[in-house]
């Protein structure tokens, strides 16, 4: 082989060689990329597993603090509006009575409520929804404790519903002054408003809403084993109502009648109040109110359910409002030959008590026959208690809220769709009923008694005749409400 040839066959050697080299760098390349690729998917597809369930839990927590806050602001509007009640109470109160006792009963309206927000607080809440059987164990101005009444603080924060909590039970001390309004020395009305915000109303609402054994449910309890069911009372026609009705009616009974109320011969006068005009007003408040004390019972209106129940129970709680009034206008007219705008608004407040207990649990006619009965029925026991009793009431709280309160409780278990008589359900419910609002009717008076006797024995209740002829304004305050 010559030289030339040797050349040639050394260069295509080396091309050769070359061109093996840079196909085995190509293939491994490619196959370095296919690598890296697989890797930066796999990764992706990892990264996307992990937040997937991050970003769920994120709109899960979103959305249950939205229904949160929304729960939490219907509650405390709901607050807000059963407040706003208290000066319809004190316009009612004023508007029945004599214009020498309106600075004392604007007084007492104030002190309910700030007398009662911090006794209420400070040891009420505890009483009412602590652990225990008979009634919780204080804790004092804290709110951290064991409860089987108060809702999940993750839904309803504790502050809110104690607020919520307050104003029902100003509500149901304020119901006492009314029945004892003209006669009643302004130092014993403060301290059985102690007696009511710390021991009467929480007691009793420690059996119901509490937790306690009115309402429990559980298989083997005293209610489900005597009735089948649970006592139900959604918004206070007894807890509330009842109970500061029949403390009224004892405190009015120990009190006695105002001077000039009754004649030598037994026969009772009238004593007409200053002002219907306010009175009128007042009604209208209560109304008003009256659409946060039952609706906001619910305590929820982020669903769809719970919508519909708000709905159902503002609707209820106006028509009843509609029918007491209206009755009590027709017989009143018929019974008295003229139609009385007094009883009428009485009328409508009884309708507005007589479904409270019962407006998330009947139908529309339901709240109707319902607020009709009751508007009937508080025209005949402000007369027996008036004329029969002669219990001077002079707001007729006691007929209103203590004999219209029971009755609601009681014809919640004939009218419920779900467990009344009229509906086929049985009488157990009915039984239920009858059974709680008995007990604490009993409860409530009895106590109501011993706290008005005691307190009558060791300083007297009642106000010298002069003081009571002359105005409670002037004696006890040093001021008059009209000059």
């Amino acid at each position: 082989m010559n030289k030339y040839m040797k050349r040639s066959f050394t260069k295509l050697c080396t091309t050769f060689a070359i061109l093996i080299a840079c196909c085995l760098t190509t293939n491994m390349y490619a196959q370095t990329t296919v690598a890296v690729d697989s890797a930066a998917v796999a990764t992706t597809e990892m990264i996307a597993a992990i937040e997937t369930p991050i970003e769920e839990a994120s709109v899960a927590d979103t959305a249950a603090q939205l229904v949160s806050g929304v729960n939490t602001v219907w509650m405390l509007l709901a607050a807000m509006l059963v407040f706003f009640m208290q000066p319809g109470f004190a316009l009612v109160e004023a508007g029945f009575t004599r214009t020498k006792n309106t600075a004392n009963i604007l007084m007492k309206n104030f002190v309910d409520f700030m007398f009662g927000s911090l006794l209420y607080w400070l040891v009420g809440f505890g009483i009412m929804f602590g652990l225990g059987d008979f009634f919780g164990t204080p804790h004092f101005t804290s709110l951290l404790f064991d409860s089987n009444g108060l809702p999940d603080p993750a839904s309803l924060p504790t502050e809110g519903f104690l607020v919520f909590q307050t104003v029902f039970c100003a509500t149901s001390a304020t119901i006492v002054s009314g029945a004892m309004a003209e006669r009643t020395k302004f130092s014993m009305y403060l301290v059985y408003t102690i007696f009511i915000s710390v021991l009467i109303y929480p007691v009793s609402g420690h059996w119901t809403w509490g937790g306690g054994w009115l309402m429990n449910g559980e298989a083997g309890s005293f209610m489900m084993k005597t009735f089948g069911t649970t006592f139900h009372d959604f918004a206070g026609s007894t807890i509330v109502h009842s109970v500061g009705g029949w403390i009224a009616l004892v405190g009015a009974a120990i009190l006695g009648p105002r001077i000039g109320k009754y004649g030598k011969d037994g026969r009772s006068k009238a004593i007409p109040g200053h002002n219907l005009t306010i009175a009128a007003l007042g009604v209208f408040i209560l109304w008003f109110g009256w659409f946060g004390f039952n609706p906001g019972s619910q305590l929820a209106a982020a669903t769809t359910e719970d919508q519909v129940a708000i709905s159902l129970v503002f609707l209820n709680t106006n028509l009843a409002a509609c029918a007491g009034g209206f009755f009590a206008l027709a017989v009143s007219w018929l019974k008295y030959g003229k139609p009385s705008l007094s009883l009428t608004l009485n009328g409508i407040l009884a309708g507005l008590v007589g479904i409270t207990a019962g407006c998330d649990a009947v139908s529309s006619l339901g709240a109707v026959a319902i607020g009709a009965i009751c508007g009937v029925l508080m025209i005949y026991a402000v007369e027996f208690i008036d004329r029969v009793l002669k219990i001077d009431d002079p707001v007729g709280a006691s007929s209103v809220h203590g004999v219209c309160g029971f009755t609601g409780t009681v014809l919640t278990g004939l009218f419920s769709t779900s467990e009344g008589l009229f509906y086929g359900k049985g009488a157990g419910f009915l039984g239920a009923q009858l059974f709680g609002a008995v007990i604490v009717g009993l409860w409530a008076a009895g106590i109501g008694y011993i706290i008005f006797k005691v307190l009558d024995k060791i300083h007297g209740l009642r106000v010298p005749a002069r003081v009571e002829e002359e105005g409670l304004d002037i004696y006890e305050h040093g001021e008059s409400a009209y000059n």
